[in-house]
């Protein structure tokens, strides 16, 4: 396996991981009227730019995601992400002889499933994992906004694989 390779398994390892719990709590919904992101947990804990940041990279993952299945009569589908972590990452964290990045970037966060009357008919908690490496080249400018990137689209891709459809 190449060294570059060690992170991404890492990656899809622990997505895994976090997306074995079942959504036994979410019923089957084929469609949803909208999808929503609440980052206003992140915001209480002070995230500021950052949270909202986040917030338009996870609608935009989300809608991409769940294309298929979003429009029409239905309940809603609302992420309320409630942590986010971005390791310090600088290029390092290598050991001699695996290359790689230890450093891991996580998001968690609940799907609610929401009546036309605000009720929640249904809930799914998910984590997500990434090697901060994720965002590219630590000195690149854009780097943490390809770091939120990336961690909200692999969280949306999750969630589509994992909640039920009927």
């Amino acid at each position: 396996m190449r060294p570059r390779s060690w992170g991404r398994l890492a990656g899809l390892i622990l997505g895994a991981v976090a997306g074995s719990a079942a959504a036994s709590d979410f019923p089957p919904t084929p469609v949803f009227s909208d999808v929503r992101v609440d980052v206003r947990p992140l915001l209480d804990k002070g995230a500021g730019l950052q949270a909202e940041a986040l917030a338009g990279d996870l609608t935009e993952a989300l809608r991409k995601n769940f294309a298929g299945r979003i429009g029409g009569r239905g309940p809603r589908l609302v992420v309320v992400v409630t942590s986010l972590s971005l390791r310090p990452y600088a290029g390092s964290g290598a050991l001699r002889g695996l290359g790689g990045n230890f450093q891991t970037d996580y998001m968690e966060g609940e799907a609610l499933l929401v009546g036309p009357k605000g009720q929640v008919l249904g809930r799914y908690p998910q984590m997500t994992a990434t090697p901060s490496s994720y965002g590219g080249a630590w000195y690149d400018p854009q780097f943490e906004q390809r770091r939120l990137a990336a961690i909200a689209d692999i969280y949306a891709q999750w969630l589509a694989r994992d909640l039920p459809r009927d």
